[in-house]
């Protein structure tokens, strides 16, 4: 198979983890909480982990995509902070800013990835010849 047979399934399987992603962190985000936090500042690391992960898939498969998915995502990420006050969650802009570098970091780590791959797969086809 091919660098190119295999760009449909790349894309299908990093937009697929992205949107599952995408709507754990939705639902996760906005389940209502019986009281507010007693301690506001506690879920920065959540934040990060959250939007890492979720920009991830495309930036190691799919770093075309990002083009459009990376505005969707920080989107997400301003409307979940928006939204949270409704559902006895507290809005604050580091958590907004805590999901800023983790899509950052999921960008980083996503490219440097896909880079390596490929990388990798122009050894072997070397290699092979």
């Amino acid at each position: 198979m091919t660098q190119t047979d295999s760009f449909p399934t790349q894309s299908k399987i990093a937009l697929g983890l992205t949107a599952a992603l995408a709507l754990v962190i939705l639902v996760l985000s906005l389940i209502p909480l019986p009281a507010p936090p007693s301690m506001p500042g506690t879920d920065k690391q959540q934040h990060l982990i959250a939007y890492a992960a979720l920009t991830l898939p495309c930036a190691v498969l799919w770093p075309r995509a990002l083009l459009w998915v990376l505005p969707l995502i920080v989107l997400e990420a301003g409307l979940v902070e928006i939204v949270q006050p409704y559902v006895n969650r507290m809005r604050e802009w580091a958590d907004f800013v805590a999901g800023l570098k983790g899509i950052g970091l999921g960008l980083i780590m996503g490219l440097a990835l896909h880079q390596s791959g490929r990388k990798l797969a122009l050894i072997r086809i070397k290699e092979s010849k």
